[in-house]
């Protein structure tokens, strides 16, 4: 088991009264906490979306714009499927059967990126300890970026806010190829020691890159010549990874999103804030009136209430959100959100020009 030696505040009134007014409003409402039947009929869709964009663009593309349409439909479907389903799945929140859950995160392995890794990294990591640096291995761009104000500063940084978009979209490429292999391997992501798979997760780690090698490697093979695949791979990969990147970084790495540094001195020290609040002030929403972005986000753009409540299906986050917001505001706890997809790109672009700078050194006493 992971163990990673962070304490926060203990649980306050605000977590205990946030709990029970969602509780109260799920049981009024008489909905599943997992997911309904909408969320099947859009994974229906997803998947149709997902299938016949690779069979478009693998088969039957027979020139250039074909190619780059399919591509871009087949990003967007590999996308808007990591959203809404293993995403969900992965938390437990898309069936009341862990059994479905496991079987449905297995579906992030078919794309080619673990579901075993993507579990330690973003559920235990990411979810527990959001935006600690050193702790939280999404603000981790192994110097290649700076995300946080205590990370340390290069000087090719004073660049990033135009340079990571383009390596945003080689993420993927090194999930696929690098980062799952070197996180099992060393059993550690980042600094912290995780289990290596074994017995079955490791069958279906090994299972899920024989699937994706075939798919969308050797098929494609059989079809194109090496170079016509090498540019429709990364033409896909480069568009997923900055839709991917780009939709949790405007969750986490904005103006408004605090970073705690991890206390120092003896380990039972705590992190000031208890973890519900630490989860509100680390973590901003984007377009929450949009019905289109909820939808293909999988309601990642209600990101405070998907932090709050990983094992409650996003199919709830609209009607969850003014109560969390409410609860907030009574209990003086800071509850960010921007108000369209666009602003959030801004703020952003913003963070990431505040980080390029060199930290100011404080004045000598």
């Amino acid at each position: 088991m992971l163990s990673v030696p962070i304490k926060f505040g203990v649980r306050s009134d605000f977590r205990k009264e946030l709990h029970a007014r969602v509780d109260a409003y799920l049981d009024s409402c008489g909905r599943r906490v997992r997911a309904p039947f909408a969320m099947y009929r859009k994974s229906f869709v997803i998947i149709a979306w997902l299938a016949s964009s690779y069979i478009g663009l693998v088969f039957y593309s027979a020139n250039w714009w074909q190619g780059a349409l399919f591509s871009i439909s087949l990003a967007m479907a590999a996308a808007g499927i990591s959203f809404n389903i293993p995403h969900d799945a992965s938390h437990g929140s898309y069936s009341s059967d862990p059994r479905i859950n496991r079987a449905f995160a297995f579906v992030f392995d078919m794309m080619g990126a673990s579901s075993y890794v993507w579990h330690w990294k973003h559920n235990v990591l990411h979810h527990g300890f959001t935006n600690i640096p050193g702790v939280d291995d999404d603000i981790n761009l192994g110097g290649m970026g700076r995300l946080a104000p205590t990370q340390k500063h290069l000087l090719f940084h004073r660049f990033q806010h135009y340079y990571l978009w383009v390596l945003y979209g080689l993420i993927t490429v090194k999930w696929q190829w690098v980062d799952d292999f070197q996180n099992v391997i060393s059993a550690k992501i980042g600094s912290a020691d995780i289990p290596r798979p074994k017995g079955l997760e490791m069958f279906l780690f090994v299972l899920g890159k024989a699937f994706w090698l075939t798919f969308f490697v050797i098929v494609p093979l059989t079809q194109h010549s090496f170079g016509i695949w090498l540019l429709g791979y990364f033409a896909v990969n480069m568009m997923l990874g900055v839709i991917v990147a780009v939709v949790f970084q405007m969750a986490h790495t904005v103006e408004e999103a605090d970073f705690v540094e991890p206390p120092p001195g003896a380990p039972e020290e705590r992190i000031k804030n208890e973890w519900a609040a630490h989860q509100v002030e680390t973590t901003v929403n984007f377009a929450p009136r949009s019905a289109v972005w909820t939808w293909y986000l999988g309601g990642l753009n209600y990101q405070i209430e998907h932090h709050l409540f990983p094992s409650v299906s996003h199919i709830h986050y609209p009607e969850l959100a003014p109560i969390v917001e409410q609860t907030c505001n009574e209990h003086g706890v800071s509850y960010s959100k921007h108000p369209t997809f666009r602003a959030a790109i801004a703020s952003h672009f913003r963070w990431l020009r505040e980080m390029s700078r060199p930290p100011v050194e404080p004045l000598a006493a």
